[in-house]
């Protein structure tokens, strides 16, 4: 179980997610770090566990196309051995394949922000990147057809529950399990719900191969003997 640390970045700063009500979204308060500063909370995370991956849901890039430029640069510069996990709301082939051109980036295309399908399909076998299939209740955000064509998915398969981001009412199992089920011998990823070790070790027994994580992690309930033990 591969466990991901999360910073929603808006404004230049981490923020706290919470349900996908993303115009509500405050500047995090975390005794792992002293600001919301990105490169201070990651520091703290990573103080935690020396994590491979942490993701990084850039609102800003998501929401209105302007990706926070100058957070990025410091993040990899900070943490070259790290693998950044990066929503910045990719819409076309052409901004995948530039993201994944960055040092340190793993571009994530989000279902919700891609203009259509057929960036997944042109994007299949040409650069390394992970998909998120984004739902809204249960309604796929994005092209619908997206999620009927699991022969284009890359290795890497996050399923997004919006409404369970932070907030503390588990993961969403069922969907997950059925993503699992057509996904072949692709990676699935949740994201959203995750309260305790619990929740991990359900998910890893449903072939679920890791977890995007943010509250938990600040809040303790995920520890590091924890993260080491399931790891």
């Amino acid at each position: 179980m591969q466990i991901i640390p999360v910073l929603d970045i808006k404004g230049g700063v981490v923020v706290r997610g919470m349900m996908g009500d993303r115009a509500n979204y405050r500047p995090i308060e975390t005794p792992l770090a002293a600001s919301s500063e990105p490169v201070a909370v990651a520091e703290g995370l990573m103080a935690l566990h020396e994590f491979p991956a942490i993701y990084i849901a850039d609102l800003d890039g998501i929401e209105a196309g302007r990706p926070n430029e100058v957070v990025l640069d410091a993040l990899t510069a900070r943490f070259p051995n790290t693998d950044f996990w990066l929503d910045a709301g990719l819409r076309s082939k052409g901004e995948a394949e530039a993201m994944a051109a960055r040092r340190g980036i793993v571009p994530v295309v989000g279902s919700e922000s891609v203009e259509s399908v057929e960036v997944v399909r042109h994007l299949a076998g040409r650069i390394a990147y992970v998909l998120s299939l984004d739902f809204r209740g249960d309604a796929l955000l994005g092209p619908p057809e997206l999620i009927e064509a699991p022969e284009i998915w890359p290795d890497r398969v996050i399923v997004m529950t919006l409404q369970k981001v932070g907030s503390g009412q588990g993961p969403d199992l069922a969907r997950l399990c059925a993503i699992r089920q057509v996904a072949g011998e692709r990676h699935v990823y949740a994201a959203g719900g995750v309260r305790h070790g619990g929740d991990l070790e359900i998910l890893a027994g449903e072939g679920i191969a890791g977890a995007l994580i943010a509250t938990a992690l600040h809040d303790g309930r995920i520890g590091p003997e924890e993260i080491v033990r399931l790891s």
